[in-house]
């Protein structure tokens, strides 16, 4: 898995209920992290890619479940509903 210079990622960023920032990276699975802030969380997002990476460079069963589970998200939209 060589990796070119420039790729990019989307990164799904949610807030939890303690006020946690979460991010995943859909197209690593299993590649998420969170933290207090959003500059703390894009600074351990761009260093969680690049272990999943280096994972990916080493682990066969880590490239296969790569090619079976991942994919890149298109946002649609966010919605409230009050019932």
């Amino acid at each position: 898995m060589a990796r070119r210079k420039g790729q990019q990622y989307t990164v799904v960023i949610e807030q939890d209920e303690d006020g946690y920032f979460v991010a995943s990276v859909p197209a690593l699975p299993g590649c998420h992290t969170q933290a207090k802030t959003i500059g703390d969380l894009k600074k351990r997002v761009r260093e969680a890619i690049q272990l999943c990476l280096e994972v990916a460079k080493k682990d066969r069963g880590y490239r296969k479940s790569i090619r079976e589970f991942a994919y890149e998200p298109t946002f649609i939209g966010l919605e409230t509903i009050t019932l």
